[in-house]
């Protein structure tokens, strides 16, 4: 059972690339590929890689769990997050549940949404979350700069997947 949020923050972005809707939902819906930004050691992450681990659903399927863990800085970081909407093709939403051990956000909702696009597909990943109920001022200051870079992470690796395609980046309205 996921917790509701009136969620305080959004960020979403699109990118266009030319692969049908299918062959890119297929692609992004292993979780391991929405999340490598996380495992790759990066300035973003201090240095530091986390490691995701599913259930038996792997996160392609309502109410599979992903569990994502490791350390920042030292700080040992952890979340549980479920599937709660997955619609082959089209969309599929994630929602973090109990108490994520976060620093710069508290609870999220992460989605994606994929729509034809000139023979392509139109990718739209899209970020709600809460400030943390612990140092909310890392939050105030930093939360926006880190939705930003993983909604653009995300974007960013599928775009790598299928080089071959053109890539437009665009804020939506």
């Amino acid at each position: 059972m996921t917790e509701s949020f009136a969620y305080e923050r959004h960020f979403a972005e699109e990118v266009a690339i030319a692969v049908p809707p299918a062959t890119l939902f297929k692609y992004l819906d292993d979780h391991r590929r929405m999340s490598a930004h996380m495992g790759r050691r990066s300035v973003m992450m201090a240095g530091s890689r986390m490691s995701l681990t599913t259930d038996d659903g792997r996160g392609q399927r309502v109410g599979s769990h992903i569990q994502i863990e490791g350390s920042f800085l030292g700080v040992r970081l952890y979340l549980d997050e479920v599937v709660v909407r997955h619609e082959p093709d089209v969309a599929k939403d994630w929602e973090t549940v109990g108490n994520p051990k976060l620093i710069v956000i508290g609870p999220y909702r992460m989605g994606l949404r994929i729509t034809p696009h000139n023979g392509g597909s139109g990718l739209r990943v899209s970020i709600d979350y809460m400030l943390p109920q612990r140092g909310r001022w890392l939050g105030v200051i930093f939360g926006g700069f880190y939705a930003r870079w993983c909604v653009r992470q995300m974007l960013k690796d599928a775009a790598r997947q299928f080089a071959a395609a053109p890539v437009t980046v665009t804020r939506p309205a």
